[in-house]
C-alpha cells in the first residue's frame, strides 16, 4: 500500500493560495481545501485550530515573504538610486509574492475588502514599503511623499495588468523610476 506524504502547513498555506486565487475566498477552508489534496479534514485540523487560524497563518506567510523579499531585494544595491532602479525592476513582482505558482496580489486584495485580518496585514505591508521607499527618496532629497505612494501604487497596478496582458512590467516602472530621478 503507497502511503502519501503527510502534509505540512506548508502544503495547507500553499494550496489555500491556490484557492484564493482560482475560486476566491469562499474555498479557503478546511473541507474545500481538503478535497483539492485528496484528504480528510482532519489532517487540516491536525495542523490549525480552525479556519480563522489557518488565514492567520496564511496571511503570516504572505506577509513574511512580501516584507523579507523587498527588503532583502533593495538590500543588494549599493546607493538609494540604484535601490530606486532596483525597485522598479522587482516591485510587480515581489509587491505580489508567488506561494502558489502564482501572483497573490490582486487575490489577497480582493480577499482583504471583506476581511479585516487581511485587510490589516494588506496595510502592513503596504506601510512596510511604503516607509522603504520614503527613505530611498528622502536619501536622494526628494521629499514629496505622495512620490513613493505613486512608486507603490504603480507597482501594485503593473503587476496586476501584467498578469492579464503577459507585458513585462519592468519597462514601465524603469520609465517612472528615471521619471522620479530627474526629480533630482
Amino acid at each position: 500500500m503507497d502511503r502519501k506524504p503527510r502534509l505540512t502547513p506548508k502544503d495547507w498555506i500553499r494550496v489555500g493560495f491556490s484557492a484564493l486565487v482560482t475560486e476566491g475566498p469562499e474555498a479557503v477552508r478546511a473541507e474545500p481545501l481538503a478535497r483539492r489534496l485528496e484528504t480528510t479534514k482532519g489532517s487540516f485540523y491536525w495542523h490549525f485550530a480552525d479556519v480563522p487560524t489557518f488565514h492567520r497563518a496564511m496571511l503570516a506567510a504572505w506577509q513574511a515573504e512580501a516584507t523579507t523579499a523587498l527588503s532583502a531585494e533593495l538590500a543588494r544595491s549599493l546607493t538609494p538610486a540604484a535601490q530606486l532602479r532596483r525597485f522598479g525592476q522587482i516591485a510587480p513582482r515581489v509587491l505580489t509574492p508567488d506561494l502558489a505558482d502564482t501572483p497573490l496580489g490582486p487575490a489577497v486584495r480582493a480577499w482583504a475588502l471583506g476581511t479585516p485580518a487581511a485587510a490589516d496585514t494588506l496595510a502592513a505591508i503596504d506601510t512596510h514599503s511604503l516607509t522603504l521607499l520614503h527613505g530611498l527618496l528622502g536619501d536622494m532629497g526628494i521629499t514629496n511623499p505622495e512620490i513613493a505612494r505613486l512608486l507603490l501604487g504603480a507597482g501594485i497596478g503593473l503587476a496586476d495588468l501584467s498578469r492579464r496582458n503577459s507585458e513585462d512590467p519592468g519597462a514601465a516602472m524603469g520609465t517612472l523610476v528615471d521619471l522620479v530621478l530627474a526629480l533630482r
